[in-house]
């Protein structure tokens, strides 16, 4: 539009500064890399949608997919927000990503749309301040770029602040409310990112505005909305859409749905969520091409294609997994006690076995100290606990309620905390505590010094093995019933290649039950077999009263009785004295 009079450049003006989706379309191109060329800004529903809510929203979150084009379009609305500013209140945009060059990427496409408004605008760029990092207009607005730091903030207040790729920002809660005291005075926040786990910033402020606990509004923007992605799409009716991708022989035409002659326009999407809510998948050549540029990697697809938070992280325990649990397991206890610190779901049972893991802190710090006590016979949660208490105290309470369960105790002593509540078990009279290295498959093996160690199990030096063996118990029918547990479950990720919790949350309940089921696994399930060979063994000897020996044979699995020494056999005779004077040799009686 050039050369326009007076009363024309004014109409142009005004209708930009009125309507957003206008002066976009009107004004500004993009570079589509398909044709090798800049092309007119074209915006689609969910990206209309989403600069309405820039409009009228102060505190936006845009959940994304890959190539949703929402970093364009949101550095596009920037532009004119700079360049229809007037000098006596200019815009300042401060843009915080994780690393500088993802902010510096978003400042270069601010800057470039710039450039594109017409010259009647009478906006440029200021020669004295024109970096990458930080320039500024001659109707005094400023864009500054940053990586996330403690300094972030200093020297410069915004009336716009843009997280970018929020979700991998490593900082803590303090950091976010530094920002947002910036815009005490006013200003708008944006915060754009595709999900990555449970992370303590983007996550969070997604999920509390859910819950309405802050004022952020949520745009959501899903590929299966995106005409440029959907000419062809379909559904599939899978559990796993890399399965399916994979495996398309092992399915047939019933397991469809086509919904490429529905035009664009015409797709019911609440349909389609109903559809998917039912088990089917939506799916495309686009989505397929880009699933196979992520090497079908089900992390990767979550996070950048299906817009999940959960799997989308480097989470150790997959989606399905915690589908299943949230869907299946997750129940209401019929006790809390201890001022809701102790659940129970299942009371004591005659005969079964049952495992206590422990984990303990030093009861002022800002871990927890808990408790999971497992039945190992039905393969079961049935008692947790989880509170701040002195290692002593953490003592007493484990003591009464593994009386009450009889449980086999396995204490954490990394760190030094677990040995006192471990001595301290030994001075309440508890026997039945694990000590590591003692050999299970050879209890009636004499060991002087297994007397002298300290109960318990340095979980550090065998985190991966213990960490293995819970999800693998997992993925093998053992329930969990906690919600508690179930939490910390989905922030629990690999850092640095080592399973860990993310920064901000916890994992006390995750690392006290995979202790029980790391020995439930590697003891109990060696010692079952021990028990049935020495049952048999006993059932094939010629007793003269056999009655007389009709008695259960139990095992503790870590702690000979070293009272008595074997001696040795005169003939092949055996009575019932000799029964009870040399039966710990199978189990303590």
């Amino acid at each position: 539009m050039s050369n326009l009079t007076k009363e024309q450049i004014l109409i142009e003006y005004v209708k930009c500064s009125r309507d957003v989706e206008y002066a976009l379309r009107t004004y500004l191109e993009t570079y589509d890399n398909t044709v090798k060329k800049y092309v007119p800004l074209e915006l689609f529903p969910d990206q209309l949608s989403l600069l309405q809510d820039y409009e009228e929203y102060n505190e936006n979150i845009a959940l994304k997919y890959r190539q949703a084009g929402v970093s364009t379009v949101t550095a596009a609305w920037m532009s004119r927000k700079l360049v229809f500013a007037r000098k006596e209140t200019p815009e300042k945009i401060l843009i915080i990503a994780n690393k500088l060059d993802t902010s510096l990427e978003m400042a270069n496409k601010i800057k470039s749309f710039v450039t594109q408004w017409p010259a009647w605008t009478g906006v440029d760029f200021d020669k004295a301040k024109n970096s990458q990092k930080h320039y500024k207009l001659t109707n005094g607005c400023e864009v500054k770029a940053v990586a996330t730091s403690k300094d972030a903030l200093r020297g410069f207040t915004p009336t716009i602040l843009v997280f970018d790729e929020a979700a991998f920002i490593e900082a803590d809660s303090d950091f976010w409310s530094a920002c947002m005291a910036s815009l005490s005075t006013g200003g708008k926040v944006i915060v754009v990112s595709t999900p990555n786990g449970y992370d303590q910033i983007y996550y969070e402020i997604y999920d509390q505005s859910l819950r309405n606990m802050n004022d952020f509004k949520i745009t959501e923007m899903f590929w299966f909305r995106d005409p440029r992605y959907t000419s062809d799409l379909y559904l599939v009716k899978t559990d796993d859409i890399i399965h399916f991708l994979l495996n398309k022989e092992d399915y047939n035409p019933d397991d469809f749905l086509d919904w490429t002659k529905i035009p664009y326009q015409n797709r019911n999407y609440k349909e389609l969520r109903v559809l998917m809510d039912a088990g089917y998948k939506p799916c495309s050549s686009w989505f397929e091409k880009m699933v196979k540029k992520l090497k079908y990697d089900k992390r990767k697809v979550s996070q950048e294609l299906e817009c999940n938070f959960l799997g989308s992280g480097d989470n150790v325990f997959d989606s399905l997994m915690m589908n299943k649990i949230r869907e299946n397991m997750i129940l209401e206890p019929i006790n809390k006690l201890m001022g809701n610190a102790l659940w129970i779901w299942k009371e004591p049972v005659v005969g079964h076995k049952y495992i206590m893991g422990v984990d303990v802190s030093r009861g002022d710090s800002e871990d927890f100290s808990s408790f999971q006590i497992v039945d190992f016979d039905a393969m079961e949660q049935v008692a947790e606990y989880v509170g701040k208490l002195p290692p002593d105290t953490m003592a007493e309470i484990c003591h009464k309620w593994a009386t009450k369960y009889s449980c086999f105790v396995v204490i954490d002593i990394t760190g030094g905390m677990g040995v006192s509540t471990a001595r301290k078990l030994q001075e309440m009279n508890y026997k039945d505590l694990y000590v590591d290295g003692v050999d299970s498959a050879n209890k009636w093996k004499y060991d002087p010094k297994a007397a002298e160690k300290i109960p318990g199990i340095n979980f550090n030096n065998k985190r991966v093995q213990i960490i293995a063996s819970y999800e693998e118990v997992m993925r093998h029918g053992f329930r969990i019933y906690s919600s508690r547990l179930y939490n910390e479950m989905n922030t629990f990720i690999y850092l640095h290649g080592r399973p860990d919790h993310q920064k901000g949350h916890h994992d006390d309940l995750i690392m006290s039950i995979a202790m029980a089921t790391y020995v439930a696994e590697s003891s109990f399930s060696k010692l079952t077999k021990v028990t049935e060979h020495t049952k048999a063994m006993i059932d094939s000897w010629s007793i003269s009263n056999n009655d007389n020996v009709r008695e259960s044979i139990s095992f503790n699995p870590v702690i000979p009785n070293t009272n008595e020494r074997v001696g040795q056999f005169s003939n092949g005779n055996i009575s019932k004295d000799d029964y009870l004077k040399y039966g710990w040799l199978f189990g303590t009686r």
